[in-house]
This record gives C-alpha cells, sequence and structure tokens, in this order.
C-alpha cells in the first residue's frame, strides 16, 4: 500500500504513477546463497556496461570534502513557501505563508523557524537555473548534469563519485535511502559497479525497518555461511579454468567481496541501524515533529525523515561518499498552502538537526549537505490555488564540505521569475560540488570506448559560494 506521508494526490499523475526503475545493486543478494543463474545474470548485465576509461588525467585537486549528503525532494519544491517568500508581491504571487527573520537578518518562510536559528551555518541559493520543467527531464539533468539524450546514457554523480573515488571503508561508496530516485538515471556508460546501494527499506517506517537482505539467514550458521564462500571461489576457479573472461569475474569478486565484508562487519552493520541512536539525537533531528493534517485514522502522523538522516549521517561517518536521501512530494498544481504545510515542519527540522549534529561532531567542514529538488514553482499561484512547474529560477540550500556560511547567493526579481544577480546554472553547481571532492569535472570519460564525454559540459566553478 502507498505511505500516505510520501504521496501526493495534488501532483502529475505521470510523476505519481512512474514505477521505479531497477538496477543491478553492487552489494547483497540473498545472503550470498547465489544460485549459478544469479551468478551468471550479473555477469551479463555488466558484460553490457561498457566501463569508463579517463581520457586524461585532469587536474589534481585537494579535497574539501570527503562526503555528500543529498536530501532530495521530489517533485519541484516551493521556493515562495520556504527559502524566497517575496512577502511584499501580490497576494496572488507571494508565499502563502508569513516570514521569519534569520540570525543573518534575512528572511525564510515562517514554516522554517529552525533552519532561521542556524543561517550562519549554510548558504541559500536563491537563483538557480535549470533548463526543462518536466519531471522525468529535470530529474535526470539535476542527477547527471546533462538532459536526456537517444544516443547516450550519462552516469548519476554519485555513480561518477564512486567511479572516481572509490570505496572509503567497508562501505559502497554510494547509497540511496530508502531508494534511487526513479527519474534519475543509472551508471550511464560507467559499469553497475557503480550504481547506488539502495535500503528497499524505510528508516522512518514505523515498524519493520530492515534494509533487504542485510544479514544472514537465521537458519545459516556462519561457520556454514563461510562454507558457502569456499563453494563459490571452487565455481569460479572452474569458470576460469575454462577461460571465462577474467575481467567479469574479477567485477564479480568485488561484488562478492562488498557483500561479505557487509554482511560480517559489526561497523558496517551498525551504520544501517538505528540501535545506538540517542533519545537526544532524535529530538534533535525531529523524530518527534508531525506533519500539520490529519491522515485518514484522523491522527497527525510523523514524516520519518530524521530516521532517514540519522542513518545518513551514520554512513558518512563509516566513510560512505554519497548519501541520497528523498523525502516528500512536493508537485502541488492544487492548494500549495495545505500540501506545503503538512510536509514544512518534519523538514525544517530534519535538515536544521543534521546540519547542527555534523557541525558538533566536527564532520560539517568535511560533509557537503545539499538541499535538492528538479525545478520550483511559478511565481503566480494557479485557479486551483496552487503553483506549477518552474525551472528558470529557484531556490536550494548547500551546506559544508568548504562552502561559505550564512551567505545568501543570488536573487531573484519581484516576483521570483528570474535571477536579478548571479544566475547559477546548475551544470556550475554541479562543478562546483566535483570541485570540492577534488573531482575535476573537466576530465573525459570515455563512453563506448571511444567517445570523450566531459564529467560536466560547459560548468565552471563558483568561487564566491566557497569559504
Amino acid at each position: 500500500m502507498m505511505n500516505p506521508l510520501n504521496s501526493n494526490s495534488s501532483g502529475c499523475a505521470g510523476f505519481r504513477a512512474m514505477p521505479r526503475r531497477q538496477a543491478i545493486q553492487a552489494g547483497v543478494l540473498g545472503a550470498l546463497g547465489l544460485s549459478m543463474g544469479d551468478l551468471f545474470r550479473l555477469q551479463a548485465a555488466d558484460a553490457a556496461d561498457k566501463a569508463a576509461m579517463t581520457m586524461d588525467a585532469g587536474k589534481k585537486l585537494k579535497a574539501r570534502a570527503l562526503s555528500v549528503i543529498q536530501i532530495h525532494l521530489p517533485g519541484g519544491f516551493h521556493q515562495q513557501e520556504s527559502f524566497d517568500p517575496k512577502p511584499e508581491a501580490p497576494i496572488d504571487i507571494r508565499g502563502s505563508f508569513g516570514v521569519t527573520k534569520t540570525k543573518t537578518g534575512e528572511i525564510l518562510a515562517d514554516t522554517f523557524p529552525r533552519l532561521a536559528k542556524i543561517t550562519d551555518k549554510f548558504t541559500l541559493l536563491r537563483s538557480v537555473v535549470g533548463k526543462v520543467p518536466d519531471h522525468g527531464i529535470a530529474n535526470y539533468h539535476l542527477f547527471t548534469g546533462y538532459t536526456p539524450t537517444a544516443v547516450i546514457d550519462y552516469p548519476q554523480m554519485g555513480s561518477i563519485v564512486s567511479h572516481e573515488l572509490g570505496q572509503r571503508g567497508e562501505l559502497p561508496p554510494y547509497v540511496a535511502i530508502p531508494n534511487k530516485n526513479a527519474f534519475g538515471g543509472s551508471t550511464g556508460f560507467l559499469s553497475s559497479a557503480y550504481g547506488p546501494f539502495e535500503l528497499n527499506a524505510d528508516p522512518g517506517a514505523e515498524h519493520g525497518y530492515q534494509v533487504r537482505d542485510f544479514s544472514i539467514p537465521k537458519e545459516v550458521s556462519l561457520e556454514r555461511f563461510d562454507k558457502r564462500q569456499t563453494a563459490r571461489r571452487l565455481v569460479e576457479n572452474r569458470l576460469r579454468s575454462l577461460e571465462a573472461d577474467p575481467e567479469l569475474l574479477g567485477t564479480m569478486d568485488g561484488f562478492y567481496k562488498q557483500a561479505y565484508t557487509m554482511l560480517t562487519s559489526e561497523k558496517a552493520q551498525a551504520a544501517f541501524t538505528l540501535d545506538r541512536v540517542t533519545e537526544a539525537d532524535r529530538q534533535l533531528y525531529g523524530s518527534h515533529v508531525t506533519g500539520e493534517l490529519k491522515g485518514p485514522d484522523g491522527k497527525y502522523h510523523k514524516k520519518g525523515l530524521a530516521e532517514r538522516l540519522l542513518v545518513a549521517r551514520q554512513l558518512v561517518e563509516t566513510g560512505v561518499r554519497f548519501v541520497t536521501v528523498q523525502y516528500g512530494a512536493w508537485d502541488c498544481h492544487v492548494d500549495v498552502k495545505k500540501s506545503t504545510l503538512d510536509q514544512m515542519g518534519p523538514l525544517d527540522a530534519g535538515i536544521a538537526g543534521l546540519i547542527t549534529d555534523l557541525d558538533q561532531r566536527g564532520l560539517l567542514d568535511s560533509t557537503i549537505v545539499w538541499v535538492t529538488s528538479e525545478f520550483g514553482r511559478t511565481p503566480k499561484i494557479n485557479k486551483d490555488s496552487g503553483r506549477d512547474h518552474f525551472a528558470r529560477c529557484y531556490s536550494m540550500l548547500v551546506a559544508g564540505g568548504g562552502f561559505t556560511r550564512g551567505q545568501i547567493y543570488g536573487a531573484s526579481d519581484s516576483t521570483g521569475a528570474e535571477p536579478t544577480t548571479d544566475a547559477l546554472p546548475l551544470e556550475d553547481l554541479l562543478f562546483t560540488i566535483y570541485h570540492q571532492l577534488g573531482i575535476d569535472a573537466d576530465k573525459e570519460l570515455l563512453a563506448f570506448g571511444t567517445r570523450p564525454i566531459e564529467i560536466v559540459k560547459a560548468g565552471k566553478l563558483v568561487p564566491r559560494i566557497l569559504a
């Protein structure tokens, strides 16, 4: 049954109904009780992806950040009801809520009381410029830096980070909570080994949270499990003796080794659970904060973002390089005020809690917190009291990882229709995030073995948002 806390009946029908695309996961399958069929299916899938090769070494960059936590708000987040409220605009344009004065003297919508108190810890980007106000195209653009073509499938940012920087610690470099974005592409022309490890489970669920295939079945002892590993090695040795493709077998070794580590490492297991989370941590992240509207049962419900972000923090502590966390359903063509109000409280608490927690733990300087949506909403309220898709000017938030603190970068005009200062193309923002991770986004990778493709095409560094 669809979770009513993460759905939006006012959104585009195609956006709500599109099923999640499936991808081979670099991780665990059936607690490694893999059949020969499983093995050959994985080999065939990996053979279909031609591994990218480096065209040039690129510039050597010093990394300011080790990890990214991307909080993605799917559907098109309403900047007027959050980061750029326009209180002096006509009533059919201004944000639907009041405003609150921030710690740095600016204003936010009054749905962000906690964030208003820590504006000295992050930067608001009020002049982001996208390309196409279409969910599929805009999500793909956000996650890859490219718009879709019929010729080349481009890799997601998390996959590029995984490819360029590799694994840091025992866990996969790229993790999606609870799943990857359905529209955001895949590993593209890179090997499937660089795809996200999807939890396929929601840490914010009221009951039954357990990462799929992430524990050895109770009926299988550790001794028996190790015997299966021995059997697998015998099978692989036999395949090698039959001159099976050594490159494919080497890739499979990576899958198995990673899976074995995750299943047997106490540290890896702990990173995905909430067993060690204190009540103080839950309060900080707003675990107790509910939506403003009653559900079908007549009760107010928690939204689960706090728990997702707590797991994300644990993952970057353990070495994961790129974590995406999805929250809410923001595609509201009808009654923008009602929809936004119901989801905003937990969002305010969750973002503020995460940034504060990372700062207190000494992790904010090495972790980029990035709040995204595929586009914003139209300046003018429509006939149904909603806002429609708008990509020409919208807002994002970025914190940590060497980005400035306490800055409002860029500005929109009096109606929020166009940037008036410091227009920020999405490509430039992605380029700058890569730069902070120590990746030269001008670097070219080879697609299909022969075609050089820049990590970000025509992007440039934005030094004024860097500390």
